[in-house]
């Protein structure tokens, strides 16, 4: 059996580099033993030496053993998630955790690489299509189902990681418009939220932006899908006219410009799904409803967000988006990470040198923000080093996954990268401020057994089905 080493000493790589920054984020001023079974750095150890122990059981099983079972290790996981929805206690406002006599799990960690082993399974089929309502369903139903259980123990974080499927569907063949409506979808609300008190006159700015990207992506979309200039030239001249009327009427008395455009994509709407029914082309009713769901999301973020939305969450997303200063609440663990990160300079501290980490400043330093740890201990040089790392491994992964000869190894190694790059850009972009904190761990440098186990396991299956490849 022929593995890729080249992963693997990335992996052993990033496990030794994650030890070493659990270990400046755990150290105490008077600590004398960093391998004691009873601190954090001691218990990691344990976590990595039973990790390598599922490497070797792992690459030891037979080539079609994954393959073979993917719904059976699906359904045991989404047992053992429901399970916990029940039998779990509650730890810092969660769920989530099964507590095994001095062992916890957390089966979420767990459900990742089992719902893309299913996903392969279902989507590796001899009859299956992406273009299929009821193949997409199944795809939606498998995904969704893991992730409601998540939700239901109230982890959200966790439960946003599976939105990462979505890359893989998209490499698959799903449509553009999906992975298109998902980037407006975060860009809207964002713009909602952040201008969400601007006014002029009558107008909410705000809404006016969304309305306005909204109008030009439904003109770009017809001009470069469907080449339709003569649609192009009609819906252009609709829109200039209109405003034109607008701005006319505003200058005696006050217009809210969001309806005006709210109307003209209205109109432009039925135009196009007119001229679907008329040329049995299904892209103008695709631009139709991306136009018209864009509308009804912009009109319901304020809903969503005042209304579904748990407090917290609202805090946190306010602080993320620069709308509410919270230095000592919601944005505490975001402001002591950057003066972390800040302090390591360029080449930072030194290894167990960190002021701000050995101070305990930073929550959850050595979990979720362990990266502060890298920031200021090691300092640019060593955040960037760390982040290459993170980069070489995705990108090696999507090389591997494209190098498969069965369309089971390639969907599941590219839900493996989706998964990686999700936990990636997430971690670090919460650690920095870019991103709300949702708490979800950065693979192989927070401290956690599940999270490790979870990862090295996702990440194995798929190197045995690499290595299979050459078995034949």
């Amino acid at each position: 059996m022929s593995v890729d080493w080249f992963t693997i000493c990335l992996y052993m790589l990033m496990v030794v580099a994650g030890w070493f920054s659990i270990c400046g984020a755990s150290y105490e001023y008077d600590a004398t033993n960093l391998f004691d079974p009873s601190g954090r750095p001691g218990q990691q150890l344990i976590w990595i030496g039973s990790a390598l122990f599922l490497v070797f059981v792992i690459l030891m099983l037979d080539k079609d053993f994954f393959e073979t079972f993917s719904y059976i290790i699906y359904c045991v996981i989404l047992a053992l998630l429901i399970a916990t929805i029940f039998l779990a206690p509650d730890i810092k406002g969660s769920r989530s955790w099964l507590v095994l006599g001095p062992l916890r799990l957390q089966p979420a960690e767990f459900a990742k690489f089992a719902t893309a082993l299913a996903l392969a399974k279902l989507m590796s089929g001899y009859y299956f299509s992406i273009y299929s309502f009821k193949n997409i369903s199944l795809v939606i139903l498998l995904i969704l189902t893991p992730m409601l259980c998540i939700l239901l123990q109230k982890e959200t974080g966790s439960a946003l990681v599976f939105v990462a499927f979505g890359l893989m569907l998209y490499r698959e063949g799903m449509s553009g418009f999906l992975l298109l409506a998902s980037i407006c979808a975060v860009t809207f609300f964002v713009i909602v939220m952040k201008f969400g008190d601007d006014v002029i006159g009558t107008t909410p700015v705000g809404e006016l932006v969304v309305s306005s990207i909204v109008l030009v992506i439904s003109i770009l979309l017809v001009l470069f899908l469907r080449r339709d200039r003569l649609a192009v030239r009609v819906m252009i001249y609709l829109t200039v006219l209109s405003l034109l009327a607008a701005f006319i009427t505003s200058l005696y008395m006050p217009v809210n410009f969001v309806l005006v455009i709210v109307g003209i994509i209205m109109f432009i709407s039925l135009i196009l799904i007119f001229l679907s029914l008329k040329n049995l082309a299904w892209h103008y009713v695709l631009i139709a409803l991306f136009a018209i769901f864009s509308v009804a999301f912009m009109f319901s973020v304020n809903y969503v967000f005042e209304d579904v939305l748990e407090p917290h969450q609202q805090t946190r997303i306010r602080v993320s988006l620069g709308l509410e200063d919270d230095p000592s609440g919601a944005g505490y663990n975001v402001n002591q990470s950057k003066i972390a990160i800040g302090s390591g300079g360029l080449i930072g501290k030194g290894f167990l040198n960190g002021t701000q980490t050995k101070l305990k400043y930073v929550p959850e330093q050595d979990t979720d923000f362990i990266f502060c740890t890298v920031g200021e201990e090691f300092g640019f040089v060593g955040s960037v080093a760390v982040l290459l790392l993170f980069t070489t491994l995705i990108i090696r992964l999507i090389f591997l996954a494209e190098r498969q000869d069965t369309a089971y190894g390639r969907v599941y190694g590219y839900c493996v990268a989706s998964i990686f790059l999700f936990h990636v850009l997430i971690n670090i972009g919460m650690v920095i401020g870019l991103t709300p904190v949702i708490g979800i761990p950065l693979p192989f440098f927070s401290y956690g057994g599940s999270a490790l186990w979870g990862f090295t396991i996702l990440l194995f299956v798929f190197l045995r089905l690499d290595a299979s490849r050459k078995e034949g």
